[in-house]
């Protein structure tokens, strides 16, 4: 794989030599660092800039895959990994950052801009795309509530690792300050290297302690969601109400199924986050525009509607 370093090596020397070299359509490498490759977040992320690869006829750009599995430490190592590689730009989706300072820094010292989605605003990277957690929160928490009514007595699922998840579970907690009447049998920080199974062993864990005490469940995104429904069935718990966020086309479904206890979710643009992203490395990357005259902000906030029984077929694909 020709990189970045050898082929700037490579026009420096001719140009020593006096020769005129024009600027070719060259391809450019770049390493996509997975927080955890499992999530259908940065699956729709990667189908998203897919799809704009596609459209574009960018047929020469080279995208490398590394997975981190869901671990902090080793999102860092693959930063580092991809900046020893010399890679042209770096994408990093849903990640948990805060270990990987050293990892940025030295990729800011080897002038290799970092794109991250769903990650944070996070010293050193270019820009976040993203949505605005603490807004889905604040939209998705109350509904929940009002929608288990008085005197209900729910699970909590939380997942602090991610930013995103962290901030919808802190505004969720605020909010249920305002219904003292509602109480929290549980609450659980879900495991985010293995996030579908340990959230159904927790849930059939409290399914089969709480039983059809169960009137609803908060979980902070679509898949956990899924997991707390399959238990509660399970468990014969035909009543509990459970929320999601993220809108995946699978969830919409079973929000808008008759007789589902799936009531809502989020529906995140995850696939104009992968184009948006195309565009800028196309744009500050190949083209060399000024990076501030092409984002618009250190983090980039899209639209996300709250999908209820009442609007989700107007979500159907």
């Amino acid at each position: 794989m020709q990189t970045r370093a050898m082929r700037n090596g490579v026009l420096a020397a001719l140009a020593v030599l006096g020769v005129s070299v024009s600027a070719p359509a060259l391809a450019i490498d770049i390493a996509w660092v997975h927080a955890n490759a499992a999530a259908q977040s940065e699956q729709r992320v990667k189908a998203g800039f897919d799809a704009w690869l596609k459209e574009t006829g960018k047929s020469d750009w080279n995208v490398s895959y590394l997975d981190s599995g869901g671990s902090g430490e080793k999102t860092a190592a693959n930063i580092q990994d991809a900046t020893s590689r010399g890679v042209d730009a770096i994408i990093v989706t849903m990640a948990d950052l805060r270990a990987s300072a050293a990892a940025i820094q030295a990729a800011v010292d080897a002038k290799i801009p970092i794109f991250t989605a769903d990650s944070g605003d996070v010293k050193g990277t270019m820009v976040d795309v993203t949505t605005n957690n603490w807004t889905m929160g604040a939209t998705v928490s109350p509904y929940f509530l009002n929608e288990v009514g008085p005197g209900s007595k729910i699970i909590f699922l939380r997942m602090a690792e991610h930013h995103g998840t962290r901030k919808r579970g802190d505004v969720m907690a605020t909010i249920l300050k305002e219904y003292p009447d509602i109480e929290v049998l549980a609450e659980h920080n879900i495991d985010y290297t293995a996030f579908f199974e340990d959230t159904t062993r927790t849930m059939q864990d409290y399914a089969t302690r709480f039983g059809d005490e169960i009137d609803g469940v908060w979980a902070p995104w679509d898949e956990p969601a899924q997991a707390a429904l399959n238990a509660l069935k399970a468990a014969g718990n035909t009543h509990a109400k459970v929320i999601g966020i993220d809108g995946h086309p699978q969830a919409i479904a079973e929000v808008c199924k008759d007789g589902s206890q799936m009531i809502a979710t989020v529906s995140q643009p995850f696939e104009k986050m992968g184009a948006q992203t195309g565009e800028w490395i196309e744009e500050i990357v190949v083209e060399k525009k000024d990076a501030a005259s092409v984002i618009p902000s250190k983090v980039v906030y899209l639209d996300a509607p709250l999908v209820t029984k009442a609007n989700c077929k107007d979500f159907m694909k």
